[in-house]
This record gives structure tokens, C-alpha cells and sequence, in this order.
């Protein structure tokens, strides 16, 4: 395992960590940890196609024209 240092970490980030750490029952290099990994996890399948269509929402398909249905002989 390897170690890394976060400098110059703005006040107010590392106060919301803590109180994140503390509502999860964690350490907050726990909770540091959590949150690194969680933002490198692989996406699912599921998530990625969700994001996709996403950017597609908000656009009307033209819809070709109906018509009646066929009679249908059986004899």
C-alpha cells in the first residue's frame, strides 16, 4: 500500500470530512479512504448507459404515422 499526502486542504473540507467520519462511525483517513475509492470505482454497466441517456432527455422523436390495422383472414 502506498501513502498520500493532501496539501494545502481548504478548512472547511477537512471539517466536512470529519463530520462525515463521525456520522459513519470512521476515522476520518477512513473516511478519506472511502471517499477516494468510491470516486475511482469502476462504473456499471447499468450507471454508464443511465448517464448516457441522460443527455438524450428533453428531445421529441417524430413518430411515424399510424394506420388501422389489417383485417386478417383465417379462412
Amino acid at each position: 500500500m502506498s501513502t498520500i499526502t493532501v496539501r494545502n486542504l481548504d478548512d472547511d473540507v477537512q471539517r466536512r470530512i470529519k463530520q462525515r467520519a463521525a456520522s459513519n462511525n470512521r476515522s476520518m483517513e477512513a473516511e478519506a479512504r472511502a471517499i477516494l475509492c468510491a470516486a475511482v470505482a469502476p462504473v456499471s454497466f447499468i450507471e454508464a448507459w443511465l448517464d448516457m441517456a441522460e443527455k438524450h432527455r428533453g428531445f421529441d422523436l417524430d413518430l411515424p404515422a399510424r394506420t388501422a390495422p389489417r383485417e386478417l383472414d383465417l379462412d
